[in-house]
């Protein structure tokens, strides 16, 4: 399956733009630029992974974007504490990172799953 037919993919791809849309204003350039960063790393990520050969490979991918979201969610808290990122819809973006971190938990465990099942290639000793 081509990574933009996924829906984790879209939907990471637009909590990435309401991220440069919430941080528009943000005249605290470090702030703005890791947070952004977080933001479309995600996306970014499963695309990568999704392109690569070995399911250890996409595995891999998977679990940067994960811990992406991790950084974007402490990234969006911050912002709304320190007065960056206006509340209600900063908090509806870490509803969304943490729904698609369940997503990638879930396809990371099923891709898992494919390899223990897969026969080993080469027999070491």
């Amino acid at each position: 399956m081509r990574f933009e037919q996924l829906d984790v993919w879209k939907r990471a791809s637009r909590l990435s733009c309401d991220i440069y849309k919430a941080t528009e204003t943000v005249q605290n350039w470090g702030f703005k630029d890791q947070i952004t960063r977080s933001g479309l790393s995600v996306p970014s990520n499963i695309a990568e992974g999704e392109e690569r050969e070995t399911n250890k490979e996409k595995i891999r991918f998977l679990y940067y974007a994960k811990g992406s979201l991790g950084e974007l969610v402490t990234q969006l808290y911050i912002g709304i504490e320190i007065g960056y990122l206006e509340k209600h819809s900063s908090l509806e973006m870490v509803k969304e990172a943490k729904e698609l971190a369940k997503i990638l938990g879930t396809m990371i465990k099923k891709k898992e799953s494919k390899i223990k099942e897969e026969p080993a290639v080469y027999q070491t000793k």
